[in-house]
């Protein structure tokens, strides 16, 4: 793979050219080569993409009756550009830019989101989102350090920026390498399910994805490719993990105790302290009666025993969420029987290439038309993130289907269904335990192109509904006293997602401990900062989880970007803290809140891991991406006390 925006000279002839559209993308590539010739005319009303419904963003916004044409016109644009000499440099002033934008948007696009999309775009400023200051250049002569404690996603960026504004870094990580979740997860079959396309930084983009969505390991080795060209390798601590910080409120400085992989314990001393450990980084193991007792091996998905062979064996699957139906298929290749127990259904979304690799005629446009991969990205971008907000909010008044909560969630649940139809038609004894009776976007929505209704219809495949009663020395027992004797189990129960920062504590202003202040309902403003305790930063804090409109990438790089905003205001003021008030961080959390419950996960009765222990959403974003975009350009110092 390779971590690049560099493209390579198209020569190529007409016949080729046209065998390369057969796997094009053709809206996007209209899109771009109108912006490389500078003629805006390519962008023809009849061939303005249809991105009004699910159906056709995944067909590319066209119509059987409109691909003959829309290939036609994209042949002709890329041969001339061809025959213009392939130029690097676009041919159409930026300013015209917003004619591209709303030719893939549909037209009726909102001037607000302009700024917004040419960053993810990465057009015309490629990391529009860099600090653009310096320490040198607002407080010389000040030394000012940051402790970053992840090397997943989240930690690597924010050790690139803190790298780009001359801070002083340190980067913590428990694991032996980079990657966070794509480090850890390395069950069989998992796979991210946003497109990787746009599960990857808008700055740092590549132009050689294997596959639509990628593999785990994939995407450790792109994260792993973004530390080598950021330059941030060297200042990660590996095999180490934060006990303890204490802000020093004398010293103006964090306080955070670290112990190595030997156990040896060290202090290591920052001005600002930076946790991106994620909200998905600690196994959740079920409460069962016995689960102790089990004599064969037993372990959840997020720490797979690879040691453990499973061909031929019987083995139990407790849970069938997002890991579960990547891992079942793949376990039920070996398994001589499977069993799956099932607490709750789950909502899937047909994504017929899920498991697919980029075709090599896509890739070659990718790597010979400049700006191809990144008009590409801003297609998936703007098409799987906003459009379904409205899927998952709450209509007013909402009359219709009781397993609903309003017309757009409706209409998703019946397009859902039909999937779920047509996957189990041949098997109405196993379709009537897999359709939910909730409503979409309540719980996470999986994706799949098949293979999980394939590996439930196996004959050694058997889905279990009945409650688990316990776990016995030889296997499960359900609440209707049957037991299933089993080799192996594996507990695919998710993640501690309520449980922020855990197991680290956190002591701010007077001593005064976090997951005392929290106590089980984690809050935060802007998802980052919280008060009573300066100069702390969290990425995907609480509430920045987002179900059904984007990626995470996004707001870890807005969450980053904020962060930096703040830590400017402390070079420009020379003070030696920022804490954010306590009346501006209430009356954030009441919104938050107000939001929450207007939507699907805020009002549906669920066992769901998108709600703590007290029935709050503690993890998810109700509200547009557009909105945390415009909270998080710049950082109001009336919002905090500087000291």
């Amino acid at each position: 793979m390779t971590l690049t925006h560099e493209t390579q000279p198209l020569v190529a002839s007409d016949a080729e050219l046209e065998a390369a559209l057969d796997d094009a993308h053709l809206a996007t590539l209209l899109a771009c080569l109108a912006q490389n010739l500078g003629d805006t005319s390519i962008l023809r009303d009849d061939l303005a993409p249809d991105t009004s419904t699910m159906a056709m963003r995944a067909a590319g916004g066209y119509t059987p009756d409109q691909l003959p044409k829309a290939r036609a016109a994209a042949l002709d644009a890329l041969k001339r550009f061809r025959d213009a000499g392939a130029p690097v440099d676009p041919a159409l002033p930026d300013s015209e830019l917003p004619k591209i934008l709303g030719f893939l948007t549909g037209g009726g696009l909102d001037g607000r989101y302009v700024p917004l999309l040419l960053e993810e775009l990465a057009y015309p400023v490629k990391d529009a989102r860099a600090p653009g200051w310096t320490v040198d250049e607002l407080a010389p002569g000040r030394h000012f350090s940051a402790i970053i404690v992840g090397a997943g996603m989240s930690g690597l960026l924010a050790a690139y920026r803190c790298k780009q504004a001359g801070i002083d870094y340190t980067v913590i990580e428990k694991n032996p390498g980079v990657g966070g979740t794509w480090l850890e997860n390395t069950y069989p079959g998992c796979r991210v399910d946003n497109s990787n396309h746009m599960y990857s930084y808008s700055f740092a983009q590549k132009l050689d994805w294997p596959y639509f969505y990628s593999t785990s390991g994939v995407l450790k080795e792109y994260l792993g490719d973004c530390a080598e060209a950021f330059g941030v390798k060297g200042k990660i601590q590996y095999n180490t993990e934060v006990v303890d910080a204490t802000w020093n409120e004398d010293e103006a400085t964090w306080q955070v105790r670290v112990k190595k992989a030997g156990g040896a314990m060290e202090t290591l001393t920052a001005n600002a302290f930076i946790t991106a450990t994620g909200q998905l980084n600690r196994p959740r193991l079920p409460d069962i009666e016995g689960r102790d007792s089990f004599e064969g091996p037993a372990f959840h998905s997020a720490r797979w025993d690879h040691s453990v062979d499973l061909k031929g064996k019987a083995v139990a699957v407790i849970g069938n969420g997002a890991s579960a139906s990547q891992l079942i298929p793949e376990v039920a290749k070996d398994a001589a029987e499977l069993y799956v127990f099932q607490r709750t259904p789950n909502w899937y979304a047909s994504v017929p290439n899920y498991h697919d690799p980029v075709p090599e005629k896509l890739e070659w446009l990718f790597a010979h038309v400049p700006r191809y991969a990144q008009w590409y990205r801003f297609f998936l971008f703007w098409t799987t993130t906003e459009g379904l907000v409205p899927s998952a909010r709450v209509d007013e008044g909402w009359d219709g289907n009781p397993a609903s909560i309003g017309k757009a969630n409706d209409e998703l649940r019946a397009l859902m269904i039909q999937y779920l139809e047509r996957s189990f038609e041949d098997r109405p004894d196993l379709l009537e335990k897999v359709i939910p009776k909730y409503p979409p976007a309540s719980k996470r929505i999986v994706l799949d192109n098949g293979v999980w209704p394939a590996a439930l219809k196996r004959d050694n495949v058997h889905l279990v509904t009945e409650p688990i009663d316990r776990i016995t020395p030889r296997g499960v027992q359900t609440s209707d006293g049957k037991e299933y004797a089993v080799d192996n189990v594996i507990y695919a129960t998710g993640f501690q997602a309520s449980k922020f920062l855990t197991p680290m504590e956190v002591y701010g202003r007077d001593g005064v401990s976090l997951n005392e202040q929290w106590d089980g309902d984690a809050r935060a403003y802007m998802g980052v900062t919280v008060p009573y305790f300066p100069n702390f930063f969290m990425l995907y804090g609480p509430n920045t989880n987002i179900v059904v409109n984007g990626s995470t990438v996004y707001f870890a790089e807005l969450e980053v970007k904020y962060t930096m905003h703040c830590l400017r205001l402390l070079m420009e003021t020379g003070n030696g803290s920022l804490d954010v008030r306590p009346d501006v961080h209430d009356r954030y959390n009441e919104w938050i809140d107000r939001g929450n419950l207007g939507m699907a996960w805020g009002v549906a009765e669920v066992p769901s891991w998108y709600r703590n222990e007290k029935n709050r959403s503690a993890q998810n974003w109700p509200f547009t991406l557009l909105e945390f975009w415009d909270q998080t350009q710049d950082v109001n110092a009336e919002d905090y006390v500087l000291a």
